[in-house]
């Protein structure tokens, strides 16, 4: 026989008495309608849900989001609970709270961080409110803070850093409105494939140094002039694949310099 919900006094005005459905629930087969009876039941404790989910306003989320969540924890304890167990009540609050907060450690940190630094993150939080309840209370101290949660000051430094976590910054954010900011994507640096271009360039150095004079203008005129090897060899009275051959080596002796892995190509080419 299932035991009868209480009805006497209720601690909510939206706890209502239905220990009647929860008993045709039970007795219900699966099929449409068990479905309507625990649509009904679901229906009935929504308010409860919807006032649980009031409690965490103000947190980084949205209220309607909030009350999707509950609805869901709700749902949840509706499908689980047992009437042995006692009232409806006390099973259903602790399960729908479980449900809002499993949402703010799994979805709402910008940052994931290990639990252990969420829960400090959470005494943290918590004690700064309750110390600066009192009417002329400052900002509390990081000592207050540990004195107040039983902490020491390393864990409190932690939990606050936590605390920057729990949000981030859009690298799209608008700039304020008195015009004094910029985009953060505006303001953050990157990196400029012009520094490979210069540490290139003073790594061939040395190796170019070391090139006879004539490969050495070789180079210059085909890689600064842009000049045609044809040109080249016109202008040096050689032929075009003897200046091929000379670029070929002379750019690999510069790049094995460079590299510092110095391989000999011998001296002047002669014509």
């Amino acid at each position: 026989m299932l035991t009868q919900l209480s009805t006497s006094k209720r601690p909510h005005d939206d706890a209502p008495d239905t220990a009647a459905l929860f008993a045709r629930l039970a007795e219900s087969a699966d099929g449409p309608r068990r479905d309507e009876v625990r649509e009904e039941l679901v229906t009935a404790w929504l308010p409860m849900a919807h006032r649980i989910a009031g409690r965490f306003r103000d947190r980084g989320e949205s209220i309607e989001d909030l009350r999707q969540v509950a609805a869901l924890g709700l749902v949840k304890a509706v499908d689980r609970y047992d009437p042995v167990r006692g009232p409806f009540e006390s099973y259903a609050v602790p399960t729908i709270t479980g449900e809002i907060k499993r949402h703010f450690r799994d979805r709402m940190w910008a940052l994931r961080v290990p639990r252990r630094v969420q829960d400090l993150r959470n005494r943290v939080r918590l004690a700064r409110r309750e110390l600066t309840q009192h009417p002329g209370a400052g900002e509390p101290s990081v000592t207050d803070i540990a004195r107040h949660t039983g902490l020491t000051e390393d864990e409190v430094g932690t939990g606050l850093e936590a605390l920057e976590s729990f949000s981030t910054l859009s690298l799209d954010a608008e700039p304020a409105p008195d015009g004094g900011g910029h985009p953060l994507a505006d303001v953050l640096g990157a990196a400029d494939p012009s520094y490979d271009v210069v540490v290139d360039r003073e790594s061939a150095k040395e190796g170019l140094r070391r090139l006879p004079e004539r490969e050495r203008a070789i180079l210059y005129m085909r890689f600064f002039e842009d000049m045609t090897q044809s040109r080249i060899a016109d202008r040096l009275g050689i032929s075009q694949m003897h200046v091929s051959r000379l670029i070929s080596r002379s750019c690999a002796r510069v790049r094995a310099e460079a590299l510092g892995r110095r391989r000999g190509t011998g001296g002047p080419t002669s014509r």
